[in-house]
């Protein structure tokens, strides 16, 4: 189905849930099937047209949504999700949305995914950049689950065509799957199909192929406005959570099962709120809640809520769209910057951070729009593969900080992206403004996507952005782009780039 620029639905398809980002692409292919994936990028191909790919549009940057994009190839409507038996794998197509995934697996089989909250990120772009959710640190990264891809490719005679690369392939196919594997979507082609199974599964049932979520969890929440928390306690509190982490990072640690987070809000939209959630059936659950407590909130004059138990779906479903601001809300402008962190913020970090949260000459009053989240998307069984195991190198880290900034009106962009760099950049400053690979930290994550790290202005660490990224993954990757995908045809601002490929329009 191809939708051009009088169809009343264009104006729809053009732009994603960051409504900072907007093309004019002389049309937009509604994909059905991989066939019809095909046969667009041939098309495409053949006359020339720069592409670029959409699942579900939830990208924070321009990497689908830009002036140079001709043909969009929208998955959206390829969202069926079954059991393969020939696989003994999940086959799940690139447009299916993490809601829908979580019920389909979960009533069908009783089985799930550790992806992400929110529920209409589309599973292309989520599965190949990593995925993390709530419940990673006991299952690990969606990409480590990904058992094989269908991904349309153009080879070096500009012939667009269908492969399938598994893990158990070996050669040029094994590194397309590895590559697929937490480089991120618009790389090297258009993976139509993922088969999803976890590492040592056995047998053929479908209950055993993927993880089983926990029957129940235990949810205990809290919040401290900004006048009882001073520079002091602020402090103690981001630095006791830190340290809890870092006890707890390697697999198979007491606190696997548990996912912590702080959501640090401007002071203008509230006060700081703690989410925690652990799996009821693993022993001793409530004393392993109670120790995070405890340790979290020691000298904070922080008192969690007693704790709730909860139907896990129920619970994950509330929680999908329990902040409206950040998670449902697609008419919002935003951008986001991480950090995967391995050791805590220090006093001057958290000088910084406190600073910047409680200015008064800023605001965004809506409740989470300025928002530093803090926590649980790394370690455990996160940490169980090594970091040339995929794509995806953060491998060692702790915790992650993920900033997240988001507004209306676009008058306001020099504003908002002011603050959020500033935020950013003095709590990194020491290392040129980004989080540097080394000691302290582990880069960022390409579901993340900061454009600002190509401008030298503003990342002033000297170290380019694929780093940040990919770390020493980089060089397999280039060599994989040249072998998949030798005329640059899938690119976007952070997509790999191969050096001495012909960047042809």
């Amino acid at each position: 189905m191809t939708v051009r620029p009088e169809d009343q639905r264009y104006s729809e398809l053009v732009s994603g849930f960051n409504r900072r980002w907007r093309s004019e692409p002389e049309y937009v292919r509604l994909a059905g099937s991989t066939e019809q994936v095909l046969r667009a990028v041939q098309e495409a191909v053949d006359a020339g047209k720069r592409l670029s790919v959409r699942s579900g549009g939830h990208s924070y940057a321009n990497l689908v949504y830009h002036k140079d994009v001709d043909v969009i190839v929208d998955l959206s409507m390829m969202n069926k999700i079954y059991f393969d038996p020939h696989r003994t794998a999940f086959a799940i197509e690139s447009g299916a949305k993490l809601g829908q995934i979580y019920v389909e697996l979960f009533r069908g089989w009783g089985v799930t995914l550790p992806g992400g909250v929110c529920p209409d990120v589309g599973i292309g772009g989520h599965a190949q950049g990593g995925g993390h959710g709530l419940l990673s640190r006991q299952f690990g990264n969606v990409c480590d689950l990904i058992e094989a891809v269908e991904i349309v490719v153009v080879d070096r005679h500009r012939k667009a065509r269908v492969v399938v690369a598994s893990r158990q392939d070996s050669g040029d196919l094994r590194d397309l799957w590895w590559a697929c594997s937490g480089a991120g979507g618009g790389n090297f082609g258009i993976v139509t199909k993922f088969w999803f199974r976890k590492l040592g599964a056995s047998g053929c049932l479908p209950s055993a192929q993927l993880p089983q979520p926990p029957q129940e969890v235990l949810i205990s929440t809290a919040f401290a406005p900004w006048e009882q928390l001073d520079q002091a306690r602020f402090t103690r509190l981001v630095r006791n959570q830190a340290q809890w982490y870092m006890e707890n990072r390697e697999p198979g640690s007491q606190g696997e099962a548990l996912c912590g987070l702080l959501f640090v809000q401007h002071a203008s939209g509230g006060g700081i709120g703690m989410l925690t959630q652990v799996d009821a059936s693993v022993p001793h659950a409530e004393k392993v809640l109670n120790d995070y407590l405890t340790a979290v909130t020691a000298n904070t004059g922080i008192t969690p809520l007693p704790y709730r138990r909860l139907p896990w779906l129920a619970s994950t479903e509330t929680i999908d769209t329990s902040n409206p601001t950040v998670m449902t809300n697609a008419t919002l402008r935003g951008a986001v910057k991480e950090a995967y962190m391995k050791q805590a913020f220090t006093e001057e970090q958290c000088a910084a951070i406190y600073r910047h949260m409680t200015r008064s000459d800023y605001a965004n009053p809506a409740p989470g729009a300025s928002l530093l989240q803090l926590g649980a998307m790394a370690g455990g069984q996160m940490n169980a593969l090594a970091s040339g195991d995929r794509a995806l190198m953060q491998r060692n880290s702790s915790y992650v900080a993920l900033w997240s900034t988001f507004w209306a009106d676009a008058a306001e962009d020099d504003k908002h992206l002011g603050w959020t760099r500033e935020i950013y950049g003095d709590t990194f400053a020491s290392t040129g403004g980004y989080p540097v690979p080394g000691d302290r930290y582990e880069g960022s994550n390409i579901n993340s996507p900061d454009p600002d790290m190509l401008d030298p202005d503003i990342n002033r660490s000297g170290v380019p952005w694929h780093t940040f990224y990919f770390g020493e993954n980089y060089p397999r990757l280039q060599r994989t782009k040249v072998r998949w995908d030798p005329d640059n045809v899938f690119r976007h601002a952070l997509s790999v780039n191969a050096g001495a490929v012909v960047n042809a329009r």
